[in-house]
């Protein structure tokens, strides 16, 4: 089935079923960069003595930017037309 042959609401589920899409592979790539990067890190602070793990810092702040975006992919509910209608009720 083509754009041209899709119902009405059909276009716009597609829309959303690629934004949805694009969402989980650039989070998949976010993830693989994180882990190579910060292995890469690992492996230097491992090589060099293995003194104090400053690897912590980059670990824990960008993890931090990391669950941020995996919620954003997977955690939060979009928004309904159902809660929308019921936003607008409670503020009549």
């Amino acid at each position: 089935m083509t754009d041209q042959q899709l119902p009405a609401g059909g276009q716009d589920l597609r829309e959303r079923a690629m934004t949805r899409l694009k969402q989980k592979r650039d989070f998949g790539a976010h993830l693989f960069v994180y882990l190579v990067v910060n292995g890469f890190l690992i492996g230097i602070w491992a090589f060099t003595g293995s003194g104090f793990f400053w690897p912590v810092f980059p670990l824990f702040l960008w993890g931090i930017g990391l669950v941020l975006n995996a919620w954003e992919v997977y955690g939060r509910k979009p928004v309904s037309e159902d809660r929308i209608r019921r936003e607008m009720e409670r503020m009549r």
